[in-house]
């Protein structure tokens, strides 16, 4: 097991140091010139170049890449051009925000799949399975950006039971108003993540519940419920973790999209906002965030497959 996570965390800092120098080079890419986005419209060719000599902007690409990552090992991410806000003060006040949506959305998306997935899985092909299969189908097709305007449009504008776009409450500022607010994005979200898990989990089941020691349980008279949560559950969930691993990574691009549709000030809506400010700084600091957490997720989810099944360690 030790030798496993020492391979693994090697990899981790590999792919770490890879998306740094990716992160850099593509932001670099991005066109403009952030002197002039300081200066403004009316800035001279001297205070230009006063600007890029400053920031360190007219040294060599790679010069300025290993001056940004040496900074970044001790905190610094850069500061924002228009606010003046350090990029580290922008992720810490906005992080959050999607932590919260990530969280409430996966406690949703897994107390829904989960009974629907075994209830399905007791009994395949029957009325009840079929309707859920139906469901997660048509759920499949939509995406977070029209399901939030539609839910919006009946349960905030029609009917009035959540609260609409730019009504985010912080967490310590009031906290059952905070779980008010985050119901409606957090469903939007749930909705893709209950589809996977869904039809992961029955698929699974089924295939387990046909197994041997399942019969061999059933033959001891042990109920169907003991079976299924302390024989059949293990056993189906590897495929599940693997699926909650990316899903969950990619619910951060879906966050950034619930965050933009319903004006939470979270990654997302801070990300974009600096895009159209030319902002790179923020830009590069918080694409790098996100890139590293994706990676530290589902280096994470890796090591628990090594506790579901200690086999995949030894192999």
């Amino acid at each position: 097991m030790a030798r496993y996570i020492a391979k693994r965390l090697v990899l981790l800092i590999i792919i770490i140091i890879f998306v740094s120098v990716a992160v850099f080079f593509l932001v670099h890419l991005l066109p403009g010139n952030p002197a002039i986005t300081i200066l403004g419209p009316n800035a001279t060719p001297a205070n230009v170049a006063a600007v890029n000599h400053q920031l360190g902007l007219n040294k060599p690409l790679i010069d300025q890449y290993f001056i940004w990552i040496s900074h970044v090992f001790q905190g610094n991410l850069g500061q924002s051009f228009t606010t003046h806000q350090s990029t580290t003060t922008i992720i810490a006040q906005s992080f959050p925000i999607d932590l919260e949506l990530i969280i409430f959305s996966q406690i949703i998306a897994f107390a829904i799949a989960f009974p629907m997935a075994m209830t399905s899985a007791r009994r395949p092909n029957k009325l009840f399975d079929q309707a859920s299969n139906g469901t997660t189908f048509a759920l499949l097709a939509l995406p977070p950006f029209v399901i939030a305007p539609v839910l919006v449009l009946l349960f905030a504008v029609h009917w009035h039971i959540f609260p609409g776009p730019a009504s985010y409450v912080p967490l310590t500022q009031d906290f059952w108003s905070n779980i008010h607010t985050m119901v409606l994005p957090s469903i939007v979200l749930a909705l893709g993540s209950i589809v996977v898990y869904f039809r992961l989990l029955r698929n699974d089941l089924i295939s387990t519940l046909q197994e041997d020691f399942i019969t061999m349980a059933r033959s001891k008279g042990l109920t169907d419920r003991r079976i299924m949560w302390r024989h059949a559950l293990r056993p189906s969930s590897i495929s599940l973790l693997a699926s909650a691993g990316v899903t969950i990574s990619s619910l951060i691009a879906g966050t950034f999209i619930v965050e933009l549709l319903l004006q939470m000030p979270g990654l997302g809506y801070q990300l974009i906002s600096s895009i159209n400010q030319d902002d790179y700084l923020v830009v590069q600091g918080i694409t790098l965030f996100v890139a590293v957490a994706i990676v530290l997720i589902n280096f994470i989810f890796d090591f628990l497959f090594t506790i579901v099944d200690p086999r995949i360690a030894r192999e």
